[in-house]
């Protein structure tokens, strides 16, 4: 079984296509590592707030498969293909890790290029599995984040899923800004 970190994001109806993809991710993987939803502005259009989260899988799906099965679940949540590159979106769902695989695998690049560049990615990755390593850098998460310099602000906001709270806002001072004391 491959040990799998996903991000996820949403800034159009984002409570419903988030709570969707947890859903289909769990009916097809079982228990999910799931980290606190924050909430940023959106990157490199205007457009509304994004909701995104990491999620850790377990799977025995090759990379292609994993990824086909992936842009199924964003087709069947309303994704729309062929826009811009930086645009609104229902559901987006990106592999960012698959175990320590680096390079291109089955068409896609890993680990995601953008797991250290953006806050939204690597800040909840940072909190879901803060001592593992980035597959090429070989630094723990954490430490990326804390030594994490871009001005990408973001917060965590309340959101519950089958029941129980996942994340919450109250924590007092937690942006991107100041929060990176947060993540041990």
């Amino acid at each position: 079984m491959a040990l799998v970190y996903l991000s996820l994001g949403s800034n159009v109806d984002r409570e419903r296509y988030i709570l969707a993809a947890l859903d289909a991710l769990a009916d097809q993987f079982g228990e999910l590592g799931i980290s606190s939803v924050y909430e940023s502005e959106s990157v490199g259009f205007k457009g509304s707030p994004f909701f995104n989260l990491v999620v850790k899988i377990e799977t025995s799906m090759s990379v292609g498969d994993l990824s086909r099965w992936l842009k199924m679940i964003e087709d069947q949540n309303g994704r729309k293909r062929g826009g811009p590159r930086f645009c609104s979106r229902t559901l987006d769902i990106d592999i960012l890790t698959y175990d320590d695989c680096v390079g291109e695998v089955d068409g896609i690049q890993l680990p995601r290029d953008e797991v250290d560049k953006n806050a939204f990615v690597l800040w909840p990755l940072a909190e879901l599995a803060p001592d593992e390593q980035h597959p090429v850098r070989q630094l723990p998460y954490a430490f990326l984040w804390q030594n994490y310099t871009a001005n990408q602000p973001l917060w965590r906001v309340d959101f519950s899923w089958r029941g129980r709270q996942i994340s919450s806002s109250s924590i007092a001072g937690d942006t991107a800004v100041d929060a990176k004391a947060t993540v041990s």
